[in-house]
This record gives structure tokens, C-alpha cells and sequence, in this order.
């Protein structure tokens, strides 16, 4: 598995589970918390999803769908439908790719320490513990309506270089849009739920800014 697809695993996962911000008393944390109870959910939580991927070394976008499920603890799903099948699974401190027609590939999160502290973050928002979230990321929340926008910035430099932000956009307590701006200069769009069959069959990252955008 690639560090690109290690990255889009966790990261689009991020969109299933509570998020919350850190714990400093300021009236928009405040604002973030009441959001954020309404996004509680209990596992096992699974959504649709659409993903396009602009790499710099490919002319076009990868464009993926299938489903994305939390199913406790620290156990993720990452089931991919089209264009072919494959699923990732995070559970006990191991990822595995299985895809059809070929072996089973497995590796430990202890190669991958900053993918590790990813999880662990992620993981501390079904503890609801919003301090060790707020260790790992900035986190900034604007709203308009019942439109929101949560963006995530790394505070470990090492994390910053794979990932410099993560943008979760919503509307009411749904999850609606990821986006995830890599160090390196690419980008990945996951459409959530009903906006997954929204993907355009020649998706361009301007394009998908503003659909992201509008479900803002």
C-alpha cells in the first residue's frame, strides 16, 4: 500500500467519527463542542463515498467509490467498489489490503509512526477526550446556517509535510464532503452519503472546491 493510500484510509475515515476541538474556553470551541455532540454516532457507522485524487505525476484524477465504516473501537473500513474491489482494514495496530484476485497484504502501524498518531487522534474522538485531539491538530470551525466547515491542521511538523490540512465540510449533523491537501501538492475529494453519487464522471479540483464549498 502507498503512503498516498495509507493516508486517504485514515483520513477519509476521519469523516465517520466525532470530531471535536481542543478544550481552550473561547466562545467558537464552544460553538464546535455543540456541533460536534451532534455528530455522535454509534458503531457500527457506515457511509457511501466517492474519492478523487489529483496526483501530480498523473494527468487525471483516480476516482474510487464504495463505502467507509467505523465498526468500533479501533477498527476501519475502507471497502472500495469501482473500479475494482479492495478493502482496508485498520484493527489491533495492523493495516490490511485485500484485493481481488491477489494476497492479502498486511503491515504494522509501528512502520508507520505518524500514520499511528493519526489513529490515535482519531480514535481519541470516540473517547470524546477532546485535549489529546487538540494535541495533535488546530482545529477551526466557520459556519454559515446550518452549513459548517471544520479544518484540521497538524501540529507535529513530521505530519505537516505528508498532511497539511484537512477540510470536513457538513450541513446539520452529517458529514458531507472531506478534503485533504497534501504536503507534496496533491489533493483528495471524498463525497459522503447522498453526495457520493454526485461525482462527476470528469471531476476537476476547482470543480470539486466548489461542490465541497456548497455543502458549506
Amino acid at each position: 500500500m502507498t503512503s498516498g493510500k495509507k493516508l486517504a484510509l485514515l483520513t477519509s475515515l476521519l469523516a465517520l467519527l466525532p470530531l471535536t476541538s481542543p478544550a481552550t474556553p473561547k466562545p467558537e470551541h464552544d460553538d464546535a463542542n455543540a456541533l460536534i455532540a451532534s455528530l455522535n454516532r454509534p458503531a457500527p457507522a457506515r457511509t457511501p463515498f466517492a474519492e478523487a485524487r489529483f496526483m501530480r505525476v498523473l494527468d487525471k484524477p483516480l476516482v474510487v467509490s464504495g463505502e467507509l465504516a467505523w465498526l468500533g473501537g479501533d477498527r476501519l473500513e475502507r471497502r472500495v467498489d469501482k473500479p475494482t474491489r479492495e478493502t482496508s482494514t485498520i484493527a489491533d495496530g495492523e493495516v490490511t489490503q485485500e484485493r481481488e484476485g491477489k494476497k492479502p497484504r498486511s503491515f504494522s502501524l509501528k512502520r508507520a509512526p505518524q500514520l499511528k498518531v493519526l489513529l490515535d487522534s482519531f480514535v481519541a474522538l470516540l473517547a470524546g477526550d477532546p485535549t489529546r485531539l487538540g494535541d495533535s491538530f488546530n482545529i477551526v470551525l466557520g459556519r454559515d446556517a446550518d452549513r459548517w466547515q471544520l479544518t484540521l491542521t497538524p501540529r507535529d511538523a513530521a505530519i505537516a509535510k505528508q498532511i497539511a490540512t484537512i477540510h470536513v465540510y457538513g450541513r446539520g449533523n452529517q458529514p458531507r464532503c472531506l478534503r485533504m491537501d497534501e504536503g507534496d501538492g496533491d489533493t483528495s475529494f471524498d463525497l459522503l452519503g447522498e453526495l457520493a453519487t454526485a461525482m462527476p464522471d470528469a471531476p476537476t479540483r476547482e470543480g470539486l472546491i466548489a461542490q465541497c464549498g456548497g455543502a458549506m
